[in-house]
């Protein structure tokens, strides 16, 4: 497989996509390794809380994590999944199709876990 072919393989199988970090960060690999970091703590919490406030029917609550989670997520790349977490975070405000939140949490983390494995991975090589 060419380097080329090689390049796009890897990007449809990432989960996340570090330019906007890498561009903000003026590409100092020391200020991505710290970011990387402080996501993962933060995103060890979010999904823990998030399915705690999902198990408890704190609806709110929930809705209120995924707008703080949308801005940790979207920063590492995650556009879709930040996508569904604003989404999330309407349906939470109004009450509406109660029925969708477990998918959405569901989602979640299972991304946000693939997502850490994922960094972890780049910050070893950083």
């Amino acid at each position: 497989m060419d380097v080329y072919l090689k390049s796009i393989f890897i990007r449809l199988v990432m989960i996340t996509d570090l330019t906007y970090l890498n561009n903000m960060s003026g590409g100092s690999p020391e200020i991505v390794k710290e970011m990387i970091g402080i996501f993962i703590e933060q995103a060890n919490e979010y999904v823990r809380d998030m399915q705690a406030h999902l198990d408890n029917k704190d609806y709110l609550a929930l809705g209120k994590l995924a707008h703080k989670a949308k801005s940790s997520i979207s920063i590492m790349g995650m556009t879709d999944l930040a996508a569904d977490m604003k989404t999330l975070e309407l349906l939470t405000k109004e009450n509406e199709e109660i029925e969708t939140y477990p998918s959405f949490v569901e989602k979640f983390i299972t991304q946000t876990k693939a997502a850490m494995a994922e960094l972890k991975d780049t910050a070893s090589k950083l």
